[in-house]
């Protein structure tokens, strides 16, 4: 008997198909302190997370078709080798751990490759996520949805519905990238707690590659990722009630080889102020302010970090020009 054959056979579901919505996340005040924290520092910083209310969502979205994106197709097409093996090594009827929870084009290829009982999608962005997660469990009318909207960088516990299901956490698109490396470091071992000893994560990792490709993709010729970039601050007026003037603030984004990352930053085009809770920011002319770093890593130097973060890599795809790999890591 195969391991798919046998895993089928031992497999029952554990409960009737459900749905229920938990909601971590932080109230406004805890975004408001970590904005003023970062505006008031030098450079002044604004973090990725704050990308994602629903435009937000959608304009990532968007970013994904692009011609210049090669990141989503690049990983979707290794989906054909990689879903049947991940299949054979986990099994079936566990718990599907979604970091991030975006297009649902990537988790629908997962959930029925995969076949789990139970697929919990975290995000910052409530009604995107809420969505996103009804239209799923109208899909499957055999899995459980349980979306937990949180902070998904802070530490989070999993709900105790999902406590007897083995878990597999899947983080694509290289959003690892987006943290610095200690961060990362720091992020995997809480996803390995998280998950628990035995547990599994797929994660997608961008490699690094020719300057021209990387930088292209995060200055594409449509002007997406600029308006991507630009509603963070959007964003921070609509749900912190600031006072920021989105024209006066431009899109630049480069490869930084130094230090092996793409870097993303809002310029001010004029010398400006913006009020935050009270507080007068001033931005000069021409002055950066950073919103996203997106690491490349090398194959060798990605499985070092997994190894720091509690995580070994038990296999791992890559398409024919090593733009992109899928590692599937195990915990403990």
């Amino acid at each position: 008997m195969t391991p798919r054959a046998r895993r089928r056979a031992v497999w029952r579901p554990i409960r009737d198909p459900e749905y229920q919505f938990f909601d971590q996340l932080p109230p406004p005040s805890a975004m408001l302190d970590e904005v003023i924290a970062g505006l008031t520092e030098q450079p002044k910083r604004i973090a990725p997370k704050f990308f994602y209310d629903e435009r937000g969502s959608r304009l990532f979205e968007a970013i994904t078709r692009l011609p210049e994106y090669y990141l989503t197709r690049t990983e979707m097409g290794l989906f054909d080798a990689c879903l049947p093996e991940v299949h054979d090594r986990i099994g079936e009827g566990g718990c599907l751990v979604e970091y991030g929870a975006g297009s649902s084009v990537k988790i629908r290829r997962l959930l029925e490759e995969l076949l789990p009982a139970a697929y919990l999608p975290v995000d910052i962005s409530r009604r995107h996520l809420e969505q996103s997660a009804q239209a799923l469990h109208a899909d499957y009318p055999n899995l459980s949805v349980y979306p937990m909207c949180a902070d998904m960088t802070a530490p989070f516990e999993l709900p105790e519905v999902v406590a007897g299901l083995d878990k597999l956490g899947f983080y694509p698109g290289s959003s690892i990238g987006n943290f610095e490396p200690g961060e990362a470091r720091a992020f995997l071992r809480q996803v390995a707690a998280t998950l628990g000893a035995g547990g599994h994560l797929l994660i997608g990792v961008d490699r690094k590659k020719d300057i021209d490709v990387l930088e292209a993709a995060y200055n594409d010729s449509a002007g997406v990722t600029a308006e991507f970039n630009l509603n963070i601050l959007r964003h921070l007026n609509s749900a912190l009630a600031t006072e920021f003037d989105p024209a006066g603030f431009r899109h630049r984004a480069h490869y930084n080889e130094g230090s092996g990352c793409v870097q993303m930053f809002l310029e001010s085009v004029k010398d400006q102020s913006s009020r935050v809770d009270g507080r007068i920011i001033e931005f000069t002319q021409g002055e950066l302010v950073h919103t996203e770093n997106s690491y490349k890593y090398g194959y060798e130097q990605f499985a070092e970090l997994a190894a720091g973060g509690g995580f070994k890599v038990e296999a791992s795809w890559s398409d024919a020009d090593d733009f992109f790999t899928l590692f599937l890591l195990r915990a403990g």
